[in-house]
């Protein structure tokens, strides 16, 4: 019996285990100075003379970033119909209006054709997706955001890594949005960080996720505003130091299990393949869209099967305006038909660095044998 391959698993290490060791024994567990050096790391990674901070997860990180840049009650928030929910709702929780756009069927990113008529008076930001490690059209994505005056908050949780025309996603644009929950190519078991060339910005994210604290040159601390308390520990710092240095090598594996895929897979039309994207693509996940009611079954009764034979299959994500919050509040998927439709057939493959070769032909075996 072949082991179970689930669709993600981390790769920890011993010398990573050995050194959260260390940071127990050194009795310093919040934040300190290895949260100082994982933002050191952070910046030297991403370049571009940026600031980095880090906070708790992705979404904390990019509910700062909205508040940071002004968001709040009474604007819109462009944002993509097919993400995880986190990217509708922090906009939400800043009390402004998610406005959805739908995306492109192969890439899964923001379709910038639809941008344009999106905007209003109303419409204080856009926040694309750079979506499964493939990164957003930056230029229409900037272009865009320039001409009507509007600030960008990118969700880059799936992008660590990623490269647009050879520059880091990171190194440059507004507010830049990290995650490194353990599903992502690189972990500190839950946690995210947000990258800007804006000084004051970077000093406000770190008022905003602790308490709204500001401290004067006596150390004596002040509240701002009532901020959140969504700091870093030194723990997972540490864990993030040393996945930072395995990044690169986590990523070149991830492409070479890409490009086996498309490589089982060609001319296999009961799927639809993700696009390909080139060398800057950090592959965070692999998906397929599978016609289900083609096939005459529904898609939990396909993971059941793909389940059976020992392989996991993830669904990322439903369309956000089918969600039960937001249909309530008036939202519609068939608004926006290809979200809708990458909601009801997608599913994610095994993909992570551990994996072999053989892995990836066994899941495509698994697939043909259990659609036919």
């Amino acid at each position: 019996m072949k082991p179970f391959l689930p669709f993600t698993r981390p790769s920890i290490d011993a010398d990573s285990i050995a050194a959260v060791a260390d940071v127990f024994r050194s009795g310093q567990l919040a934040s300190g100075p290895k949260v100082q050096l994982f933002e050191a790391a952070l910046a030297g990674y991403v370049g571009g003379d940026r600031h980095v901070r880090v906070m708790t997860s992705a979404t904390a990180g990019l509910e700062m970033a909205l508040e940071v840049a002004g968001v709040g009650e009474g604007d819109e928030v462009i944002v993509p119909a097919m993400s995880f929910a986190a990217s509708a709702n922090v906009i939400a929780r800043v009390g402004a209006t998610p406005v959805f756009v739908d995306i492109e069927l192969h890439s899964k990113n923001l379709n910038f054709d639809l941008v344009e008529a999106a905007i209003t008076s109303k419409t204080r930001a856009i926040m694309p997706v750079h979506f499964a490690g493939l990164a957003v059209d930056m230029e229409a994505l900037y272009g865009i955001a320039s001409r009507y005056g509007l600030r960008v908050v990118e969700d880059a949780a799936h992008a660590i890594g990623t490269r647009y025309r050879g520059q880091r996603i990171g190194s440059f644009g507004d507010l830049v949005v990290f995650s490194f929950h353990p599903n992502k190519n690189m972990t500190s078991i839950e946690g995210g960080a947000i990258a800007t060339a804006d000084a004051a910005a970077a000093a406000s994210i770190e008022q905003y996720r602790f308490h709204g604290i500001k401290r004067n040159a006596a150390g004596e601390i002040d509240v701002m505003f009532p901020g959140a308390k969504s700091n870093l520990s030194d723990v997972a710092a540490q864990i993030g130091l040393d996945q930072l240095r395995r990044l690169d090598e986590f990523n070149a594996r991830r492409l070479a299990l890409a490009e086996r895929y498309f490589s089982e897979l060609e001319g296999f039309d009961a799927v639809v393949l993700p696009a390909q994207g080139d060398a800057g693509h950090s592959w965070h996940m692999f998906q397929v869209l599978i016609d289900f009611s083609k096939w005459g079954m529904s898609r939990p009764e396909f993971q059941q099967r793909m389940g059976a034979r020992g392989i996991g299959i993830g669904v990322h994500y439903p369309c956000i305006p089918a969600l039960t919050y937001y249909r309530e509040r008036g939202y519609r998927p068939e608004d926006t038909p290809v979200a809708a439709r990458v909601g009801r057939e997608t599913v994610t493959l095994p993909l992570f660095p551990a994996m072999e070769d053989e892995d990836v032909g066994r899941v495509c075996r698994e697939m043909r044998d259990v659609l036919r």
